[in-house]
């Protein structure tokens, strides 16, 4: 667990037992006191490569399905159109990784790309 994310098991440790000093405890202690953190601690969330508490991907859940309800119900839901977009999704997926521009030409060279310009 120290390996994977020391910042978070302090966290943790401090939230869930008062410790600020985990360090200072005896290592058999520290080891128990770590197993016995809760799934929707951090380091288990880490652990299990889960980014949203369980209570919170179910409350979304149940909302997406209550969204889904309601529009069905509209003239929109349907012809099948313009579908809620899904809270659950939003909250499971990892974001996209952002890209940039090393230089000033970079950038020139697409945003004429864009624009269809060759200013």
């Amino acid at each position: 667990m120290i390996g994977l994310d020391e910042e978070a098991l302090i966290c943790d440790f401090a939230e869930v037992y008062h410790v600020f000093d985990w360090r200072s405890l005896p290592v058999k202690t520290a080891a128990i006191l770590a197993l016995g953190l809760g799934p929707n601690s951090r380091i288990m969330r880490k652990q299990c490569e889960v980014s949203v508490p369980l209570d919170t991907l179910l409350f979304a859940t149940m909302l997406d399905a209550l969204r889904i309800l309601v529009w069905q119900n509209t003239e929109d839901g349907a012809k099948g159109r313009n579908k809620p977009e899904m809270f659950s999704k939003l909250l499971t997926e990892t974001p996209q990784e952002e890209s940039g521009f090393n230089d000033i030409d970079e950038f020139k060279k697409w945003r004429d790309s864009m624009i269809g310009s060759d200013s």
